[in-house]
């Protein structure tokens, strides 16, 4: 799909509305007045088969006819005349449609059929479609309302997204009297074609949007979503509500827009993944995306108070609380100098209570003392009106300390009239301000949630974990021999199996058919010993007399033996029993759960948190999205309240917390490989100081799924680790290297590459001399997403240790259509091979893609490159100081 038709759907010369109308009252007058109303510079043509003029502007009857190439073609007629209104829009060129009719996914069967036709036109002639179901756009900046809302928007820097037309109503009156402005307000609908992702993409590029606001009801493409969101929004802010919280509000969003809402968990861990923002209501969404364009983000989530009456400094830090936030301790230092310039009855502590008689002056120096101390990262102004109160002096004061202040500043000015002035002020001077104590502190802890998802985006892992050589092969036979057996149902016995094949730690166990077997395995695992029946149809074992515990010979094994037997089948005597599991008796001090459940949305999740039998009723949980890295496994560990005690508490040893990461580093790797994994339970798994094991553990599959090559990771919503790109090159002094695709993990060889760079290879690959490269522009080049950009890098052994030799990358843009060639090779490695290697196997991979184009910029003194370019066929066309390089690799219209 390309992105130009979207630029001209959101920025067009000539638009067409057809069903235009001069029926006040209907959708095609509304859309025919709005836009003549808001002062739309471009030309507007109705169409409309029984009038010659709309609303006093000419009508044609049909598309054909109009006299100009039409950018945007507006459709507000019935659903069953929309197929053909849009095929003809492909046939005469038109670049974007805007597709207000309803009455299609939502509209049963008949309008799944007449939305696939649509479907099939858009992609057959490349054009872009918003809608169908939709309140349509509006664009301030070229006064441009494509809706049928009966307000224009303010302008401004946010983007807005929603899926409900009607939310977009109340929220365009509201932002009117909230004087919020948007840079685009889009009205998404059914999400035929242009989706999330698009509009990220397409916002997360616009120099006049600074944050992306989203209302999400429901969500059909996560992958793409979720690749949009990561690539931007370490830059731009991304805010959404998302409806369908609860299962009766998914429901709701179900039926309203004819998709399927997944779990809210699950939601949560995408969004915190991505580095976008959660919020729970309409003023929050806003709250928080003004706050961001007005105030840095806090590093830390300890606020100080400054507020003239106590109750409000007291609901104030209940909620900072309540939020998992911390109410900053101030310094010895802080506090004399406070009391010098306070009255002596001040609160002598945070919040600092300036009591009720305090002016402009007690509040600035309040507010200045506390920015000042190490231990604040963000600062409440609260200011309630009392008869010796001037608030707008005060707001003046605060407004003029927080000029020079590096942290966040928020503000609360309590009540209504009296304090409109002072609120003002502050807001003119970037302080944003809220009623209510409660609202500035949510916000404050959502900007700090922000800071901390951002820091994931940005954190380098600590260490690659040692290298573990999981059993696939094994796995991929257990798995046929289930399926084979006409079962979905892995026996404890496979389960472990499965799970050991990968390195995660299980008991030592047998399973034994016999009473002779039985008795046989026991003595070789050695006592105490735990027997579970072993059948794919009693998941709860317990409840059948299906478990026995603390065996301690030989006679007792035998007992045991036969009486899981006798009970399991007089308990479920059609039961499948595949023998008795003998097993190592064994406890550790913490159980946890570790877990895998497949989400309809966003494909295999990993559970994390408190095991045992009480795992439902602590539900002390976390889940996250594979693949992991060991620093998103530690922050998954991180989120659970047990990790107080694993880690070590009041004295008591902790566990091994790297081993625990390494655990899940492992699991993941699990769900990657076999998209057939439906559900895993490891619960609990038994960890202390001695390290962590296996004690119970069910494996479900789904044999619907059709796992084929080339489509093993289509089940996962981030891109993964793409390993078959590992190679070995031998250069030309005979020297092995591994090109492999760059990790994350790589940030500390590049940078040590990169600072060894002579002058000219700085030139040649930066186009300028580089003094020092900082550790967010590696982790730019390091932490990539594999669906959008693929870097290859050189490794060899030098000086007994692995450094980088060169990198090549390929930049592509979202519709995989043209992507930007990148190279560099470190001097010592030069003129041996590497050069060529890498341009030829960076342009297998794009081709593998499917990426049609590559580019480059090659600087004219760099005649290397510009050799390699040309023998390999690509265009080149001569620009001020160098020459722009492209290449046709897959021509799409073959």
């Amino acid at each position: 799909m390309n992105v130009k038709n979207l630029t001209k759907l959101f920025n067009p010369k000539v638009v067409a509305i057809v069903g235009a109308s001069a029926k006040k009252g209907s959708v095609g007058y509304s859309l025919m007045n709005n836009i003549i109303a808001s002062g739309f510079d471009g030309i507007v043509y109705p169409i409309n088969p029984i009038r010659t003029n709309v609303l006093g502007v000419k009508a044609y009857p049909s598309l054909e006819d109009v006299p100009d190439k039409i950018d945007l073609a507006i459709i507000a007629t019935p659903a069953k005349t929309v197929p053909e209104i849009v095929e003809t829009c492909g046939i005469i060129g038109v670049s974007g449609v805007l597709l207000i009719s309803a009455g299609f996914a939502e509209a049963g069967e008949e309008g799944k059929k007449l939305m696939k036709q649509i479907a099939e036109s858009v992609r057959k002639y490349k054009m872009r479609l918003i809608g169908p179901n939709c309140l349509g756009f509006i664009k301030p900046s070229i006064k441009l309302n494509a809706s049928f809302a009966s307000k224009m928007a303010l302008p401004g820097k946010i983007a807005f997204i929603s899926q409900s037309g009607a939310l977009c109503t109340a929220i365009l009156d509201w932002s009117i009297k909230q004087n919020v402005g948007f840079s685009h307000f889009v009205s998404i609908g059914s999400m035929m074609d242009v989706s999330f992702h698009d509009l990220i993409d397409y916002f997360g590029s616009d120099p006049l949007t600074n944050s992306i606001v989203i209302y999400m009801e429901s969500l059909s493409d996560a992958r793409s979503f979720m690749s949009a969101a990561r690539a931007f929004a370490r830059n731009k802010p991304i805010i959404v509500l998302k409806a369908g919280k609860s299962s009766e509000g998914a429901q709701a969003a179900m039926s309203h827009t004819g998709s399927l809402a997944g779990n809210d968990f699950v939601f949560d861990a995408a969004f915190k993944r991505a580095g976008i923002i959660r919020v729970d209501t309409i003023e929050e969404l806003f709250n928080m995306a003004q706050s961001l364009a007005m105030q840095p983000k806090p590093s830390n989530n300890r606020l100080a108070i400054v507020t003239n009456a106590g109750g409000p400094g007291v609901i104030a830090t209940d909620t900072l609380i309540a939020r998992g936030g911390k109410l900053a301790a101030l310094s010895e230092e802080t506090i004399n100098e406070l009391n010098k310039h306070l009255s002596p009855n001040w609160s002598k502590g945070n919040p600092v209570d300036v009591l009720g008689d305090a002016g402009p002056v007690q509040y600035s120096k309040a507010v200045e003392l506390c920015a000042k101390d190490k231990n604040v990262d963000g600062i409440l102004v609260i200011l309630t009106p009392q008869s010796m109160t001037n608030p707008t002096e005060v707001a003046r004061e605060v407004a003029a300390v927080a000029k020079n202040c590096r942290k966040t500043v928020l503000a609360s000015w309590m009540g209504a009239d009296d304090i409109a002035e002072g609120q003002k002020l502050l807001e003119a001077n970037s302080i944003p301000v809220y009623q209510t104590p409660e609202n500035a502190v949510k916000c404050f802890m959502q900007m700090y949630d922000y800071s901390r998802n951002l820091s994931i985006l940005h954190e380098t892992p600590s260490q690659i974990p040692h290298q573990f050589k999981p059993n696939k092969l094994a796995n991929q036979k257990l798995i046929k021999q289930v399926f084979d057996d006409k079962r979905t149902v892995m026996t404890e016995f496979e389960a472990k199996q499965f799970l050991a094949n990968y390195g995660i730690p299980v008991i030592e166990n047998g399973l034994a058919k016999t009473e002779g077997e039985a008795i046989a395995l026991a003595e070789v695992i050695g006592y105490p010993l735990v027997m579970k029946i072993a059948s794919p149809d009693i998941l709860h074992k317990t409840d059948v007399g299906g478990v026995i515990l603390n065996i301690l010979n030989a006679d007792e094994a035998k007992v045991a033996y036969n009486k899981i037997m006798e009970s399991s089948k007089k308990k479920v005597p059609n039961a499948d029993i595949k023998g008795v599991f003998v097993e190592q008796m064994m406890k550790r001090k913490y159980e946890l759960i570790i877990g895998c459940k497949k989400d309809p949305i966003f494909g295999p999740t990993i559970v994390f948190g408190m095991g045992g039998v009480a795992v439902e009723v602590f539900k002390d949980t976390t889940v996250g999205l594979p693949p992991l890295n060991m620093a998103l496994a530690m922050r998954i560990i991180e989120d659970t309240k047990i990790y107080k005690l694993i880690k070590g508490y009041r004295g008591m040893p902790g566990a091994d917390i790297t081993s625990i990461q390494f655990l899940l580093y492992k699991f993941a790797y699990l769900l990657l490989d076999f998209p057939q994994i439906l559900e895993i339970d490891i619960n609990p798994f038994g960890v202390d100081e001695r390290g962590g094991v296996v004690l119970d553990a069910k494996v479900l599959l789904d044999n619907k799924v059709n796992v084929s090559e080339g489509s093993s990771n289509k089940h996962l919503v981030i891109s993964p680790y793409p390993s078959e790109y590992t190679t070995e090159y031998t250069m030309k002094n005979g020297k092995k290297v591994i090109l492999r695709a760059i990790k994350p993990e790589d940030e500390i060889i590049e940078k040590e590459m990169f600072s060894n760079f002579s002058e000219r290879t700085q030139r040649f690959r930066f186009f300028q001399l580089i003094k020092d490269i900082s550790h967010e522009q590696l982790i730019r080049y390091t932490q990539i997403d594999y669906d959008r950009e693929i870097a290859i890098i050189a490794e060899v052994e030098d000086e007994g240790r692995k450094k980088m030799a060169g990198v090549v990358r390929l930049i592509a843009d979202q519709y995989l259509e043209t992507a930007e060639f990148a190279i560099v090779i470190a001097d010592p490695w030069q003129n041996m091979g590497l050069g060529n290697k890498f341009t030829d196997y960076i342009s297998e991979i794009a081709k593998a893609h499917g990426i049609q184009k590559i580019y480059a910029n090659v600087l004219a003194t760099n005649h290397i490159m510009q050799h390699m370019f040309r023998t390999r066929g690509y265009k080149m066309q001569k620009e001020e100081d160098g020459y722009y390089a492209e290449l046709v690799i897959n021509n799409p219209e073959k």
